[in-house]
């Protein structure tokens, strides 16, 4: 099974060899051993290239999660015999993963020496098993099979933008004010920008060409800071700017979002029998320090610098 998902993967004989310390004639004979006992064809090989069948296809996608299953047992059950040890990796969004966790991290590792975390970040959900997440933290609930969330916390998302920004515009009173205004635009796929808006049981959607654009958070806050324009961030990370007046909150009547009004912040693990002790030790601790109403406004309060910060020391 693991030497076909490894020739799926890598669709070549030799690099599967080389992977697991054996000859590529020696894997080739051990699959078609193997599709011959299954009486089922599997691969399609030619001099140039290894093409997966249907039921190849299908067969090792099943597999992945078994032996992702079998691996996991394994590792569990050494976790109880021994101490809480060994590489966590934790995938993040950029904005909770730059602003939240690294503090954590560096008074978790205090407490737990021997648990090493690996921290990945990016914009989209990790795929839990196929790129080996042990946790994945995420501002929307997860939506696929076999996995379980756990909610840190709730949040809302906010318009804001500089007084430098608004001292030279008249302030919005209504969504369709917005059109006037220079607005900051979140990438997502499908390439359109919209904000929806919602007051009193009223929904109103307003698209709007942004004057800038970016896939990344921390990018959009930078640039509201700059006084570039209107940006729609989650009120967690613009709660420290708020409250020193480097942002403004726009438009508070109304409940905004690009995406659906079911937002917060949720911790993703795989739906297995045991959680394994450096998992559940993590993730503890994750939520004793940031889950609640008022630990949410903790986040990013000081550890990410404004533009005006470091303008001038």
């Amino acid at each position: 099974m693991e030497f076909f998902l490894s020739v799926s993967k890598t669709r070549n004989f030799s690099t599967t060899a080389r992977d697991f310390g054996v000859s590529a004639t020696a894997v080739s004979r051990l699959i078609t051993d193997f599709e011959n006992a299954l009486d089922v064809k599997l691969l399609l090989r030619s001099t140039r290239q290894i093409v997966l069948t249907e039921s190849g296809e299908e067969y090792a996608r099943q597999l992945e999660g078994i032996l992702w299953n079998i691996n996991a047992a394994h590792a569990n059950i050494t976790a109880i015999r021994e101490a809480p040890k060994g590489l966590l990796r934790v995938h993040s969004r950029m904005m909770f993963g730059l602003g939240v966790l690294p503090p954590l991290i560096a008074r978790f590792r205090r407490l737990h020496r021997d648990i090493h975390i690996e921290l990945i970040l990016s914009e989209t959900p990790a795929d839990l098993r196929r790129d080996q997440i042990d946790i994945d933290f995420r501002i929307s609930p997860p939506v696929e099979a076999g996995v379980k969330r756990r909610i840190l916390f709730r949040s809302a998302r906010y318009l804001v933008a500089s007084p430098a920004y608004l001292a030279e515009r008249v302030l919005p009173a209504t969504p369709a004010d917005l059109a006037q205004h220079d607005c900051l635009a979140y990438l997502r796929p499908g390439g359109e920008n919209v904000w929806h808006f919602s007051q009193g049981g009223q929904v109103e959607d307003l698209p709007f060409q942004p004057r800038h654009a970016s896939n990344n958070g921390m990018a959009l806050l930078e640039l509201a800071r700059l006084g570039e324009g209107i940006a729609l961030l989650d009120d967690y990370t613009v709660h420290a700017d708020l409250e020193r007046g480097s942002l403004l909150r726009l438009l508070p009547d109304y409940q905004v979002t690009n995406t659906t009004y079911e937002e917060g912040m949720y911790a993703t693990i795989l739906d297995t029998p045991m959680v394994p002790a450096k998992l559940r030790l993590f993730l503890d601790f994750v939520v004793e320090h940031v889950s609640g109403e008022s630990n949410r406004f903790i986040a990013l309060r000081d550890e990410i610098p404004s533009s005006a910060d470091q303008v001038g020391g």
